[in-house]
């Protein structure tokens, strides 16, 4: 059990002044929080106890002791050299060493925010769909993109439309049998909100991949799923956060694909087949 200090990262420019003083100190005293109760914690961060707790309930942390056991397993593993931002006039060598090992990072970090149970659910969801819409703006559509091409791959009806006009269009057009993903980096992309209100409206299936923390999107959908990245630290573009949504992408086509075993096989050697054949 870890990921505490992850997801504390991840949602503290977000806090309130109060729940952010005890987010910072944790962050900064990660071995002694572990060491104190929620009043030693309060009186160390300058905060309140019901700050606390508030922090904890906005993480979506059970409440203070499962925080302590998140963080506590943080600490057990192996010191990283952390995030790198871009530098001036880095190397070759220092730029491979740098995004490769912020992308491999970026998802270390999602395996600690991503809940299982909502994966389950969502892969649960999609598998039973009549047909399944996924949704994204710019580089998200690219990922929206790469799941329609999986998808299909294991023949599963799916569409994914590049103009935002004919997305929303679409969302008029969805029905209960119908479950839509909807992809947005911030949560808060005005399409994606709009398209997500819709497809509830009519009763769709819905799910969402947002970065971990509150946003309109997550609150929105039936399901959220929650990514990391450094893209609020590097002035890198959505690199990383690319790379954590197609991962989640993998992750739902191969557990759609699994319980389906026999006939996604003979479904994929049925492309590769006729792609070879070209």
């Amino acid at each position: 059990m870890n990921g505490g200090l992850v997801r504390l990262r991840e949602v503290c420019e977000t806090l309130n002044p109060s729940e952010r003083k005890v987010a910072t100190f944790i962050l900064q005293h990660p071995d002694q929080m572990v060491q104190m109760s929620v009043a030693e914690l309060a009186e160390s961060s300058g905060a309140s106890q019901a700050a606390i707790v508030r922090l904890c309930k906005t993480m979506g942390i059970k409440g203070y002791q499962d925080l302590k056991l998140k963080v506590a397993g943080d600490l057990q593993e192996p010191v990283t050299a952390g995030y790198q931002d871009i530098r001036p006039n880095d190397s070759i060598s220092a730029i491979i060493q740098n995004v490769s090992n912020n992308n491999i990072q970026s998802i270390r970090d999602t395996m600690k925010i991503l809940e299982e149970r909502m994966v389950e659910r969502a892969v649960d969801m999609l598998n039973g769909a009549k047909r399944i819409y996924l949704f994204g703006v710019g580089a998200s559509n690219l990922i929206a993109m790469d799941a329609q091409q999986k998808l299909l791959r294991i023949n599963k009806v799916c569409f994914s439309f590049s103009d935002p006009h004919l997305q929303l269009t679409s969302a008029v057009m969805l029905t209960p049998e119908d479950a839509a993903v909807f992809i947005s980096y911030s949560g808060e992309t005005k399409e994606m909100v709009r398209a997500a209100e819709i497809a509830k409206e009519k009763g769709c299936q819905t799910i969402s991949i947002t970065k971990y923390g509150d946003s309109t999107l997550s609150r929105t959908v039936d399901i959220p799923l929650f990514t990391s990245s450094t893209d609020n630290e590097i002035r890198s573009g959505a690199m990383a956060s690319r790379i954590t949504q197609l991962n989640v992408i993998d992750i739902l086509y191969l557990g759609i694909a699994s319980r389906n075993y026999e006939h996604a096989v003979e479904y994929l050697e049925q492309s590769r087949q006729a792609i070879k054949r070209l």
